[in-house]
């Protein structure tokens, strides 16, 4: 929408009001660009790191593996209470926004409702955020907290009760939250302000129009380079695993070379499926994802020690719980060899959900749009992280059984030096071993190129600007990573294997950490300003709408003939070309003779095809007053005056404000009705500035207000005739 006459230019400050707030779709997504572009300095910038990088790995092994080690160490011993405190804030953050007020906010308009059914949208979401890293770890990591524990008796049963809880806990609610706080807030952003699907939208409210300069780059450039190598890690331990897998069903020979193949004919499929869309590839392969991995945990809760598993896995989940928060904390400051065995353990899991949060965290967005912040969080730390828990606690303790009651010590060792072998050695011990190998192999490929798929399209839209949420990057930015993340994958499978890429990843995990806190600051502000609106509007009349403002009175004949009407959608238009439009044009011609900046503007149909209006009315200081109809869809209810119905839809004509649909209809109104509901709305405006100036809410809402402000703001409030808002000499405007 165009700036209004009395609006001024933000400059380079942050934004300190919802109309401010606006202008970030101006700068971020300006009308000009339709269709996304390249930003070639994030673009470049990023790909000659990740290329400079891989080049020294296949080339200098093993000064690069010396290297890594080394700085890893030190990260270790200096800053892993770091890593620790901003996963502990995370969490904290986001559970605070789902249990808060403002968790009810959607990710979107008030009306706007979820794309995807809740089976396929879980099924998207624990498929982009596993990778198939879970299965390689599931096994070897409760074996190795049994064996080598942190903080208990090798061996003991006090080592065995912690061995899968640890795993458990590093696949659990850190990670997710992560997840949840990167997803939340860039949809928020997009879906609901009119801002692009990006990490840059998302800290607007901190640095305002800078974001699109070299701060915004900045962030994207740390964002991509951990997605590529979160997503390269995850590539490399697949295809270790999935190259035992192959070997075994197909005679092939274990080693580098097979894994360089599977590396490139997954290469191939992955940029087969990536350029189909979300709604093709991608969505497919989660749900079959979710079915396999489903079929492989029956089969082994079936076929194995079913007594056994179940009650592990209860007492595990009980265990996780009861120590959840002081495990979240523990640095192992007071164990010897404490800072080696948290690099190696959560520290490397923290920095790897860190690297990958911003990729998982603008997937989920895409899919999410239409969800509340409390469903969104809700889902996001529960759903997935149970379908975490039950693979991990399955396969797990079947392996710990075997270890424990079968006195097996080789397959521990096994599972300890070689944790692919492991994995499928422990396959191999059920019945029908090929089957189930086959299924395993199955799953770990879905595992892998899901998340190949998402993370191509992510570091597409990462390196490029776009100002629609719905688009993605160019199909050919997306192959171009697809086969860098492919090349790093080699080089670091060349230069160490698994044990390197852990190291890369702790390492680029690092800068996230600060988009994290960026991200959590800029939310929480923005937050506070959807509660200073609805605490403002609060302030209104008995008979309210959704956000508080009054409801236009209608004669009873009015409201009996509305029970029995289902309006067409070219009746709808009529009554905006013969009513609606009219009498907001009347209305913005008398505001501007009381001397008031007024804008009435007409705006696309959309969906429905029905032109709708807005009338904005400039506030100078304050925050501006908007008034918008919009045709809106609706089913035909079977109850009521109405027996029988010819159509399934009919259409409401409701206002709109900037948050969304106030929930009520027009249609049937008088010209006079429809004034009386403008001014109406616009006296319950002038009562919420009069709350936010009177609670000084400078930094939630409004800009810093003097006394001479306050004293403006209530004589408007009182005399309707002359409400001009002075300013000071100086004073910032929207």
């Amino acid at each position: 929408m165009t700036l209004s006459p009395g609006r001024r230019n933000l400059g380079d400050r942050a934004p300190l009001s919802s109309d401010e707030m606006r202008q970030g779709t101006a700068v971020l997504a300006p009308p000009s660009e339709t269709r996304p572009r390249v930003n070639w300095r994030v673009f470049i910038i990023s790909a000659v790191v990740i290329i400079a990088f891989s080049m020294w790995a296949i080339f200098a092994p093993a000064n690069a593996e010396s290297t890594l080690q080394q700085v890893v160490g030190w990260i270790g011993e200096n800053l892993g209470w770091w890593y620790v405190l901003t996963i502990t804030v995370v969490i904290g953050f986001v559970i605070w926004v789902a249990v808060s007020k403002e968790g009810k906010v959607r990710l979107g308009p008030d009306h706007s409702r979820p794309q995807y059914k809740l089976f396929t949208w879980v099924a998207m979401l624990f498929a982009a955020g596993v990778g198939i890293d879970m299965l390689f770890y599931s096994v070897t990591g409760p074996i190795q907290h049994y064996m080598t524990p942190p903080n208990a008796t090798p061996e003991s049963a006090a080592a065995a009760e912690e061995a899968v809880v640890w795993t458990m806990f590093h696949y659990g609610v850190g990670g997710w939250s992560v997840y949840s706080l990167l997803g939340m807030a860039m949809g928020y952003f997009a879906y609901r302000w009119g801002m692009p699907l990006s990490i840059r939208a998302a800290i607007y409210p901190l640095f305002g129009k800078r974001v699109k300069g070299a701060v915004g780059d900045t962030i994207d450039i740390f964002a991509l380079i951990g997605t590529v190598f979160g997503v390269a890690t995850s590539m490399g331990i697949g295809v270790v695993l999935l190259n035992i897998g192959f070997a075994w069903l197909f005679g092939l020979e274990e080693g580098l070379a097979l894994q360089i193949a599977l590396i490139i004919v997954a290469v191939v499929l992955t940029i087969a499926a990536c350029t189909s869309g979300v709604d093709k590839g991608i969505r497919w392969i989660s749900e079959l994802n979710l079915w396999s991995a489903g079929a492989m945990i029956v089969y082994i809760l079936v076929t194995g020690q079913t007594g056994y598993l179940l009650n592990a896995l209860v007492a595990n989940i009980g265990k996780f719980i009861a120590t959840f928060p002081g495990r979240t904390l523990e640095t192992m400051v007071y164990q010897d060899g404490g800072s080696a065995w948290m690099s190696g353990q959560t520290l490397f899991f923290w920095a790897f959900w860190l690297a990958w949060g911003p990729f998982v965290g603008l997937f989920l967005a895409r899919i999410s749009r239409g969800r509340t912040l409390r469903e969104f969080v809700i889902a996001a730390i529960t759903a997935p992280v149970l379908c975490d828990f039950l693979i991990v606690s399955i396969f797990g303790n079947s392996a710990l059984f075997e270890v424990r009651e079968n006195g097996n010590m080789e397959f521990a060792q096994l599972a300890m030096e070689s944790p692919e072998h492991g994995w499928y050695a422990l396959l191999e011990m059920f019945p029908g071993a090929a089957f189930l190998i086959g299924l395993g192999t199955l799953s770990g490929l879905l595992f892998y190129l899901t998340s190949a798929n998402s993370g191509a399209m992510v570091m597409s839209n990462f390196s490029s600007s776009i100002a629609d949420p719905s688009q993605d990057g160019p199909k050919w930015l997306r192959i171009f990573w697809a086969i860098l993340t492919a090349v790093l994958t080699i080089a670091m499978l060349v230069a160490g294997g698994v044990t390197t890429m852990e190291y890369a990843t702790l390492i680029f995990g690092l800068p996230v950490t600060i988009v994290a806190y960026l991200v959590m600051a800029s939310f929480s502000k923005v937050l506070r300003m959807e509660r200073a609106e609805r605490e403002g509007r609060a302030l209104r009349r008995r008979t309210v709408s959704a956000s508080g403002g009054s409801v236009p009175e209608k004669t009873w004949r009015q409201r009996l003939a509305n029970m029995r009407s289902y309006p067409s959608k070219n009746a709808v238009a009529q009554f905006v070309t013969r009513v609606a439009h009219p009498a907001l044009e009347e209305v913005s011609r008398e505001f501007a003779k009381q001397g008031y900046a007024s804008e009435l503007t007409a705006t696309p149909g959309g969906e429905t095809g029905v032109t709708g209006y807005t009338l904005v009315i400039d506030m100078a200081a304050q925050q501006n007053f908007h008034y918008e109809v919009e045709a809106v869809e609706a089913p035909v209810p079977m109850f009521g005056g109405r027996m029988s119905r010819e159509t399934d839809v009919y259409y409401r004509l409701e206002v709109f404000t900037r948050t969304g649909s106030e929930g009520y209809d027009l249609m049937g109104l008088s010209k006079q009705q429809v004034i009386n509901d403008v001014i109406d709305r616009f006296e319950s405006h002038l009562s919420f500035l009069q709350h936010s100036n009177d609670v000084d809410a400078a930094s939630v809402l409004t800009p810093p207000v003097t006394t001479g402000q306050h004293a403006a703001v209530a004589a408007s409030t009182a005399d309707a005739d002359a409400p001009t808002i002075e300013r000071e000499p100086g004073q910032a405007a929207d």
